[in-house]
């Protein structure tokens, strides 16, 4: 074969793909060694060339799995499939935005003759691990020192809660999407149930796209009451959100992918038909602590990150007919949905290709590794189109946008650093005073008389425009918020877990 005509051979390509799912009942308890192997296996048989890329690579990069914490999962899954690359790559423990990043590394490396051949793979195996803790197995996952390093490590490690998140219980993402997604709803205008029945389609519309995802973990169509009803098993975890409104990251599933230079794929026979161009590729920092943003339901980074790589890849968002936003909580969804100025209903053009976390999976840091993979198929499907995927870490922080064809791309792949323009809060820690509900959250804990509230945490306006935090946990407080919606109220702060609303 040739390259087509004006082709730069550094020109990164995606070759091949892989994803491998290990559902519950199935035989084994597989670790994330296995899982990143098997799927890269996959990869190769996808791009037609075998094992021939696989054992040939330059590069092997990781997303760094949380279920076991291997410094370095690449060197181990190198010695699985026989490889010898001259370096591995890793990114920091945690961060969802992780897949992009090294996605764009691995294709800048490519385009700038770093490297030729490059192997980028990450696997969870949460639900095998669980399933051993349960039933007293030692499972038979390969040990690794923690003395064992990457030749590079990549994103940030910085951590995510201030002092003031932390004194109030926002320990987790679960609560601080929560207070997020109340926060969006404020702006919105909706009461309750209009909000409810809002997330609650948007969560429907991806429990049916995964019905045809054979790589999802739940492939099973829900329905809005379904979804935001608790009952015994959807129980309320952090209002508004109940467990089939969040991330399921209890899955085993692992994801492949293969990214070599043009001149690479035309000498390994790599057929045309499984190649699929990264054609621009960003990444973005919102303002680092949540509580610092000047608006908790917006997302300054997302917005900056499609920008360029949008205007990386030549095209606008309406040319785009391919999506899968990250879909970790509805108001994740939500957020990029608006910084891209897309409906979250649209029927000809869904927002994910999945099925998002809840339904396709969570796999710790990996999900976006899945939805390219995904994208590639559905792009050699139509082929010509355009596809956009989004990655996020923590909360609503760290973030990557990749843009996708099997259409050359009309410049050679650079790798975007893109600069938000946002306003930054000023914060009020131990604020007593007058001052405005903003956003709240109402976090539940499980007991043997079902789900009970455990406190209210309320985010709070001062007069001069500063955020505070409050959490409540006296009866009276919390059923005011449980039993009303006291959004927008005026409140009178008198310590930092008093209020009185006027």
């Amino acid at each position: 074969m040739m390259l087509p005509a004006g082709m730069d051979p550094r020109t990164p390509v995606l070759v091949g793909v892989g994803q491998v799912v290990h559902r519950g009942g199935e035989p084994g308890l597989p670790g994330p060694v296995e899982l990143a192997a098997e799927s890269l296996r996959r990869a190769g048989a996808d791009s037609g060339a075998g094992d021939r890329l696989l054992r040939d690579a330059d590069v092997i990069a990781s997303v760094a799995p949380v279920s076991r914490p291997y410094t370095d999962l690449g060197a181990l899954v190198a010695a699985e499939l026989g490889a010898s690359p001259k370096r591995t790559l890793q990114s920091v423990r945690f961060g969802g935005d992780a897949p992009q990043r090294l996605l764009n590394l691995l294709a800048q490396d490519i385009a700038e003759g770093r490297a030729e051949i490059a192997l980028l793979t990450g696997a969870e195996a949460v639900a095998s691990g669980n399933a051993a803790s349960r039933g007293g197995i030692a499972v038979d996952w390969p040990d690794q020192a923690e003395t064992v390093l990457p030749t590079q490590i990549i994103g940030s490690d910085r951590g995510p809660n201030s002092d003031m998140e932390n004194a109030a219980g926002l320990w987790g993402p679960v609560y601080f999407y929560a207070l997020m997604e109340t926060a969006l709803r404020a702006r919105l205008g909706l009461n309750k149930a209009e909000h409810l029945e809002r997330i609650g389609g948007l969560w429907s519309r991806l429990s049916e796209i995964a019905v045809g995802n054979p790589h999802a973990w739940m492939p099973v169509a829900q329905s809005v009451a379904d979804l935001v009803t608790p009952t015994p098993a959807n129980r309320l975890v952090s209002s508004p959100y109940t467990k089939l409104l969040v991330a399921n990251l209890t899955v085993d599933q692992g994801a492949g992918l293969i990214v070599c230079s043009a001149a690479a794929a035309d000498a390994a026979g790599v057929p045309r038909d499984r190649w699929v161009f990264p054609h621009g590729g960003a990444s973005a920092t919102e303002e680092w602590f949540v509580t610092e943003r000047a608006d908790m339901g917006a997302s300054p980074a997302i917005a900056a990150a499609g920008r360029s790589a949008l205007a990386a890849a030549g095209v606008g968002i309406d040319d785009v007919a391919h999506l899968d936003l990250y879909s970790c909580f509805p108001v994740a969804v939500q957020v990029a949905a608006q910084a891209f100025g897309l409906p979250i209903d649209d029927p000809s053009r869904p927002l994910s290709v999945t099925g998002g976390l809840t339904f396709a999976g969570g796999p710790g840091n990996n999900y976006t590794l899945h939805s390219i993979a995904t994208m590639a198929q559905v792009l050699r499907a139509d082929p010509e189109s355009y596809g956009l995927t989004t990655a996020l870490g923590w909360y609503i922080t760290k973030h990557g946008v990749g843009v996708f064809s099997t259409r050359p791309p009309r410049r050679l792949f650079r790798a975007v650093e893109a600069e938000p323009v946002a306003a930054r809060r000023e914060i009020a820690p131990g604020y007593t005073g007058s001052a405005t509900v903003e956003a709240y959250t109402v976090p539940y804990r499980k007991t043997r008389d079902g789900d009970e509230p455990e406190a209210v945490v309320i985010s709070a306006l001062t007069p001069d425009g500063a955020r505070t935090l409050v959490r409540a946990c006296d009866a009276d407080t919390i059923a005011a918020f449980t039993d009303g919606d006291p959004l927008g109220a005026s409140v009178e702060i008198t310590d930092a877990d008093k209020i009185t609303l006027l």
